[in-house]
């Protein structure tokens, strides 16, 4: 095999570690989202990387830390709901956060990954732990930090529920009427739900 198609062993030199990362942490990404968990091996990452499955394992472990580590990229931009609800009206809470999370869903380049978690999540127990880890501490937790009222926590979890059945709903099952429909009128019937979850005492 040329030098362009053959698997590199080992460990790669400093300069090369950072692209090497990437390009595995990318391969795992597209593993993922078109084989779910359980069909996704590390062999089969390492080969779509064109490395050796022992360098996938010296940066990311176990299949499921690479999973881990590949989904947390991908719901990055959902990752950022805490922030859009900083400093905002308390009236506005729940519509801006509804807005936020569903437009992120409407969006093609940030749909797939999360379709590919969701998916896997669903499918398999180990992959549902990451993402409930991954959930709880990256975003609940923040979100319920912004709640000033009894039960922060669960009703961040009750305000995520609406959001993430909304978009199961909408996304992955497409329902119909919810699927087609306007994302303006989706807004607008969800996010007064959302804003008692978060606001009324």
């Amino acid at each position: 095999m040329t030098g362009t198609t053959s698997r590199r062993r080992g460990r790669p030199p400093r300069t090369e570690s950072a692209g090497t990362r990437e390009r595995i942490l990318a391969a795992a990404r597209e593993e993922f989202s078109e084989r779910g968990y359980e069909k996704t091996s590390v062999r089969g990452i390492a080969k779509a990387a064109g490395v050796d499955s022992a360098l996938v394992h010296h940066y990311f472990g176990t299949k499921e830390q690479i999973f881990e580590a590949s989904i947390e990229v991908a719901f990055a931009p959902a990752l950022e709901a805490p922030g859009v609800i900083t400093d905002v009206p308390l009236t506005e809470v729940g519509e801006r956060l509804t807005r936020f999370v569903l437009g992120v869903w409407e969006n093609p380049t940030t749909r797939t990954p999360l379709l590919a978690i969701l998916r896997s999540a669903v499918n398999n127990e180990t992959a549902a732990a990451v993402f409930r880890r991954l959930v709880a501490s990256q975003l609940l937790r923040r979100v319920a930090a912004q709640v000033d009222l009894p039960d922060p926590e669960l009703r961040a979890e009750l305000a995520a529920a609406q959001l993430v059945g909304t978009a199961m709903m909408r996304y992955v099952i497409k329902l119909e009427p919810l699927a087609s429909a306007d994302l303006e009128q989706i807004v607008a019937r969800v996010a007064p739900v959302v804003q008692r979850h978060l606001t009324q005492p």
